[in-house]
């Protein structure tokens, strides 16, 4: 009896960590259906950081009506980094697209992001989303402004909007980064630490319709500050030979 060929795999895989996000897991579903639909083979992997809401019941239930929907999920939260990469060490695909599990990130913006890294443009590491207008209250809008001013004056990366949490990027090139809680906040810096190119797009933001931030200016400047003399003392740390040339990061169409 000849075997069965083994299924094709995906082109790439859409990465969401949510944290008790209950309200946001059909809308973001099917968002991602119709985003990604016309590019072909893809799967999307919702990562349950220890949620205490219905969030995990809800993954399950849409689960039965996208059959590219997967899930892990954390016993306890362990943060937004670290469910990322959890979902990248789970996926399938060579090609990895993120967006935050609060709804604010619209899945239409998927396309734009995995589209270079689909057309294998050489040396591309990272394609990092920034929000043209923020969809949030003043007090998080000026927070943001000025910690990405403080990170951009340190750590020279040439972006404004760092933790905009839509962005496309090899799998291989985030697991060779070094990983640490909130990381997800300097991957365009990281990723160029490592001799890769990285495209801007400018992308739209939604206002929050379900669920609470689970950050506070307070408690991002607490973390923020460790955080980002650690990556200043990375990139000033970190020789690449003169005589590498520019690095590749292709993922297969």
């Amino acid at each position: 009896m000849p075997e069965t060929p083994p299924a094709p795999l995906p082109r790439f895989t859409v990465v969401v960590p949510m944290l008790d996000e209950a309200g946001s897991v059909e809308p973001l579903a099917r968002g991602i259906a119709a985003a990604c639909a016309p590019l072909g083979l893809f799967e999307a992997i919702f990562v349950d950081d220890g949620s205490t809401d219905a969030t995990a019941e809800r993954i399950v239930a849409m689960r039965g009506q996208f059959p590219w929907l997967r899930t892990v999920r954390h016993a306890r939260p362990c943060g937004q980094s670290a469910a990322i990469r959890s979902g990248v060490l789970a996926a399938r695909a060579p090609l990895i697209c993120t967006l935050d599990g609060d709804g604010q990130n619209p899945p239409a913006e998927i396309p734009r992001l995995v589209a270079p890294l689909l057309d294998g443009a050489p040396g591309l590491g990272l394609v990092a989303g920034q929000r043209a207008t923020r969809r949030d209250t003043a007090a998080r809008r000026l927070g943001s402004r000025l910690a990405n001013a403080l990170r951009a004056a340190l750590l020279g990366d040439g972006v404004r909007d760092s933790a905009c949490g839509l962005k496309a990027f090899p799998r291989e090139v985030f697991l060779a980064l070094p990983f640490f809680d909130h990381m997800h906040r300097y991957l365009p810096a990281l990723a160029r630490r490592e001799g890769y190119r990285v495209t801007l797009v400018e992308v739209d933001h939604a206002p929050r319709r379900a669920g609470r931030s689970k950050y506070t200016n307070l408690g991002r400047a607490v973390a923020g500050v460790p955080d980002l003399l650690g990556v200043w003392w990375l990139l000033r740390r970190r020789r690449l030979p003169d005589t590498a040339q520019p690095r590749t990061a292709q993922g297969e169409p």
